[in-house]
């Protein structure tokens, strides 16, 4: 994730792109790990610059102290009001309104509870992973396959905490390949990626969604049908886009009805 500002420097501290001085006193005091003053956990690591989160899901954030509150510029700009800030206690309000109350850690072993988020995203998938489909049609047999191929390509999905924190998590996206054999002649094999399905869902959709899954159904007079899953990570919605190919090698993209 980078950033980009327009910063110069006064006897004040930063000036943000927007014209407003940047609190470097409020961030120094903010460097360190933060736990929750109700139940002790670790909540916040802050290094510099960016923040943090325990959810090796959820990608670092960039941050800034502007007078009385903290924003944060990730998928989107969150800006969270802060009620107390001292060498060891943090109070800020979030976006529903709650209070987080936190407290400085003393123990460098609380840093074990964030993981190194510059190299380490879950993948949907951590290897490739095959399917094969023999089928028949005209007493004439077929092998289909897909291959799931995870990607260094990352989507960004931006959830908010119980407490009302924003939080951006990535997650890497898929390229199917699939290909089609009778015998040993090859009818089909390409890869699928999710650009190409762009026109047949929500741009929405789109922008939050990985290509999660890619199903052989069935073989029939039009050819053998594949079904791709454009899901949003770690929520039931999907869509599914049908992708017909046909015996001379064809391939026919539609969405589902």
């Amino acid at each position: 994730m980078t950033i980009l500002l327009l910063a110069s420097c006064t006897s004040r501290g930063f000036i943000t792109s927007s014209g407003r001085a940047e609190n470097q006193k409020a961030k120094q005091l903010l460097q360190g790990i933060w736990l929750d003053e109700e139940t002790d956990a670790p909540y916040l690591y802050i290094v510099g610059d960016t923040i943090y989160h325990t959810d090796s899901n959820s990608t670092p954030v960039y941050f800034q102290i502007i007078k009385d509150s903290l924003f944060t510029y990730g998928n989107e700009v969150a800006r969270y009001y802060i009620d107390r800030q001292t060498d060891y206690t943090f109070y800020f309000q979030t976006l529903s309104g709650n209070k987080v109350k936190l407290y400085k850690s003393e123990n460098e072993s609380d840093s074990l509870a964030f993981p190194d988020n510059s190299h380490h995203i879950i993948p949907t998938y951590t290897e490739v992973t095959q399917r094969d489909s023999v089928v028949y049609y005209n007493n004439v047999r077929y092998r289909a396959y897909v291959y799931i191929n995870p990607s260094t390509m990352k989507v960004t999905k931006t959830i908010y905490s119980e407490d009302g924190l924003s939080v951006d998590n990535v997650y890497y996206d898929n390229i199917m390949h699939i290909c089609v054999y009778e015998g040993k002649n090859c009818l089909f094999a390409s890869d699928i990626r999710k650009e190409q399905l762009k026109e047949y869902i929500s741009e929405d959709l789109y922008i939050t969604s990985i290509l999660a899954d890619m199903e052989f159904v069935h073989v029939d007079k039009e050819g053998f049908l594949y079904q791709a899953n454009l899901c949003i990570p770690d929520s039931p919605v999907c869509n599914i886009i049908n992708l017909l190919i046909s015996f001379d090698g064809k391939l026919l993209i539609s969405a589902v009805e």
